[in-house]
């Protein structure tokens, strides 16, 4: 059972990180133009008046009008918080407003987080009941048992929206879901298996109604709670704890996990023994759910059975039991169809979901997506999906609209399911899925990276995220005395343990001396002074040296000196990859749609050859980011109108791509709107890129650049980059004055592809 190392993090860093910028998680922005008078005579006085009228008449025209269709409340009032307990309303709105992300991150939904200062249940339904009709869905979260069962029951008679209290149906509908997949691994028959849960909650009590949903008949299910098993004869159980209740002559949890098939702790740290685990039935099931300690780890099973699936809900082991699986893709799919709540039929459609995605091939791109490194295989320890996989997005939601529909809650039909598949995906930040499946990966490699700019206060900032993250192994480039105090400036202690360096290392030095004076004497005449002076005085070169001579695997660097300068000093000491052509590649990201731009770094007025190798590198490394590359070659003309000297060499181009029988779909010359605005396919019918490139190809340097940074301070358009292609170590350039995150992320990107590339081989 392979483990990762857990993430940590301080409390002056989690309340930096809340605080920066704008304080908590969420904002509200316009989804309409707000430029103009005529902009805000639409959007409220006197246009505000047609829709309005339009709900008066009939109350379901909100959907189409309002923001209702798309906006989930998220409801708690601090009773249950992740673990801590009773802290109160204002205490958990952290808590909510990261659940209103993950809302937003996962399935593109709008959420508000609405915290209710109460423990009284009457009054929270009260309270829900009056602003419902402002929302598309309800999600509770965080309310102590046995309020949350009496609040949700009572809101689910009264709202005709869907109420879901994700503590309880979403813990039980993955748990069910990784189940199914562990039973039919073990070969074990549903109807026959003897399932021990200890754990009395409110999750624990969802888990067993769906598990009986799903087949396994009741008196199979043995329930324990503080005091032991809940059988029928024992006093003072409330109507939720026995209706749990069967006959049984077992009290402890060691007599009752004997012979037992599964057992699903939601419960405390170490309550499972090695000694109860011999005990329990051959191939046995053991989801050890407790947070952040689990009942028993994966190490402990490991030393006393080898026949075991095991799950917890911790990242750092495989099988996590993630609600993330789940809700943000459960209210997506009832949204979608306007369901008036969501029932055991849509529950249970979205555990067959989440079960059949982990026996299906994990193709290509959703590896890369995840993660990349070794492909995820439906077996013992891979029975529930990744919370990377971007495949949730349209598998879930359907599965869901579709058996809300057959159930009669669905108040919208959906016509045509492949449309829909498409516009699910659509929905994502493609971006935000690659950099967690990169971080994902490197995280399992641990790969040594240096930042050369060490003290340049964002680079630094970078380095520490990147270590606090477990990312890999940074080493900063600089003066010691110099680090330390910037340590100090940005609130960490000057002995914080990061490696720092320096040409003051004589051994390092000599080392990179040698290796710089054998390879530059006969390229540039150089002689060993001359070499000497460079590794002593530049941190560039020390860093580069580092790299080529196997003290570090990546590099990051360029932030103090412009693009230009970095690169020429970097390609003084490492070749670009034999047969392939160096460019700079761009991510750009704006809502549902990623595009990557080339070249915008390295040739300022690349030919129709240089062009062609680009898109040729381009597809490549998109491939390696899971895309399926479609190539639009850009110029000021589409398919030569006006025809132009600068047209020429584009079209040229496109026919040498031609000629090379390339893997992937290209076309050109045609205008940026022409290759990304699918309303141009009417016109150019015969194009198969029209509308849906994802790779434009700048016919010069000039544009490339001015296009990519209008986007980046005008647009809302997220860009990465620019990514360093084709050079002969992991090494990439930050542009002047990158923010810390822009830094992190291309260190990111320099480690996974040290750990994706072999740069030893020729080409």
């Amino acid at each position: 059972m392979k483990k990762t190392k857990i993430d940590h993090y301080s409390d002056k860093e989690a309340l930096d990180f809340h605080n920066s910028n704008k304080s908590g998680k969420i904002e509200i922005i316009s989804s309409k133009p707000m430029t103009s008078k005529r902009d805000l005579a639409l959007a409220y006085s006197p246009g505000v008046a047609a829709p309005v009228r339009e709900i008066a008449k009939n109350p379901n025209a909100a959907y189409d009008y309002t923001t209702k269709g798309n906006l989930v409340a998220v409801i708690s009032n601090g009773s249950a918080i992740l673990g801590m307990g009773n802290l109160g309303a204002l205490a958990s709105k952290p808590v909510m407003e990261g659940k209103a992300v993950l809302f937003k991150r996962f399935a593109d939904i709008d959420s508000i987080d609405l915290e209710i200062d109460s423990s009284d249940p009457d009054e929270i339904i009260k309270s829900v009941k009056n602003f419902s009709k402002s929302f598309g869905g309800i999600n509770l979260e965080d309310i102590a048992a046995p309020d949350c069962f009496i609040i949700e029951e009572k809101l689910k008679k009264l709202l005709d929206i869907p109420v879901f209290h994700d503590d309880q149906h979403g813990t039980a509908i993955i748990t069910s879901a990784a189940l199914i997949n562990a039973l039919d691994i073990s070969k074990k028959n549903i109807k026959k298996i003897k399932v021990v849960i200890n754990g009395a909650g409110a999750s624990a009590m969802a888990c067993a109604n769906l598990f009986e949903k799903n087949g396994i008949p009741k008196n199979n299910i043995t329930m324990l709670d503080r005091k032991g098993v809940i059988h029928k004869g024992r006093d003072n159980l409330n109507k939720w704890k026995f209706s749990h209740a069967i006959k049984t002559k077992n009290r402890t949890l060691d007599q009752a996990i004997k012979g037992a098939d599964v057992f699903l702790g939601l419960s405390a740290k170490g309550v499972l023994t090695k000694k109860m685990v011999k005990s329990m039935a051959k191939n046995p099931i053991i989801f050890a759910c407790a947070n952040p300690d689990p009942e028993i780890t994966p190490e402990e099973v490991s030393e006393v059975r080898n026949d075991a699936i095991i799950a917890t809900g911790r990242s750092d082991y495989p099988n996590q039991v993630n609600n993330l699986i789940g809700f943000p893709y459960i209210f997506r799919g009832a949204l979608d169809v306007r369901a008036k709540t969501i029932n055991e039929e849509m529950k249970v459609a979205a555990v067959n979901a989440i079960a059949s995605l982990a026996k299906e091939d994990v193709p290509d791109e959703v590896a890369a997506a995840m993660g990349g490194g070794e492909r995820p295989k439906y077996g013992k320890e891979y029975i529930i999906p990744s919370t990377f996989d971007p495949r949730l997005i349209s598998v879930i939601p359907i599965a869901v609209a579709k058996a809300a529909i057959k159930s009669g809650v669905a108040r919208k039909k959906i016509k045509d399911f492949e449309i829909y598949r498409d516009q699910l995906k659509q929905r994502l930040d493609p971006s935000v899925t690659i950099l967690q499946g990169i971080n994902s990966q490197i995280k399992k490699t641990q790969k040594k990276v240096v930042f050369a700019d060490g003290e340049d206060e964002n680079t630094l900032k970078a380095a520490i995220a990147f270590k606090n993250g477990n990312l890999g192994i940074p080493i900063l480039v600089g003066k010691k005395e110099k680090i330390k105090e910037r340590l100090k400036e940005i609130g960490l202690s000057e002995n914080f343990n990061i490696e720092i360096t320096n040409s003051t290392d004589k051994n390092k030095r000599n080392k990179y001396v040698n290796f710089l004076f054998k390879k530059l004497q006969r390229e540039q005449g150089l002689l060993e002074r001359d070499c000497d002076r460079m590794v002593r005085n530049d941190r560039v070169i020390w860093s580069s040296c580092m790299v080529s001579c196997g003290d570090a695997d990546a590099m990051v660097t360029g932030n103090t000196r412009r693009y230009s300068s970095s690169l020429d000093k970097i390609k003084k000491v490492i070749e670009p990859r034999p047969g392939e052509i160096m460019f700079g590649l761009n991510m750009i990201v704006k809502k549902g749609k990623t595009v990557f731009i080339g070249d915008t770094s390295v040739h300022e007025y690349p030919n129709s050859e240089q062009l062609s190798e680009i898109a040729i590198s381009s597809a490549r490394v998109v491939r390696l980011f899971g895309f399926n590359p479609k190539v639009a070659f850009l110029s000021h003309s589409t398919f030569g109108q006006p025809i132009t000297n600068r047209t020429k060499h584009i079209r040229d181009a496109v026919e040498i791509l031609k000629d090379k029988k390339v893997d992937f779909q290209f076309d050109g010359d045609m205008q940026p709107d022409v290759a990304l605005n699918e309303e141009y396919k009417e016109l150019y019918p015969f194009s198969g890129i029209v509308g849906n490139a994802n790779i434009l190809i700048m016919p010069d340097q000039h544009s490339a650049q001015i296009s990519y940074k209008m986007m980046k301070t005008l647009g809302e358009a997220k860009v990465i980059g620019p990514l360093l292609i084709g050079l002969g170590q992991a090494i990439e350039i930050s542009p002047l004055r990158s923010s810390t995150s822009d830094i992190l992320n291309l260190a990111s990107v320099a480690a996974y592809s040290a750990g994706v590339i072999d740069y030893s081989k020729k080409n």
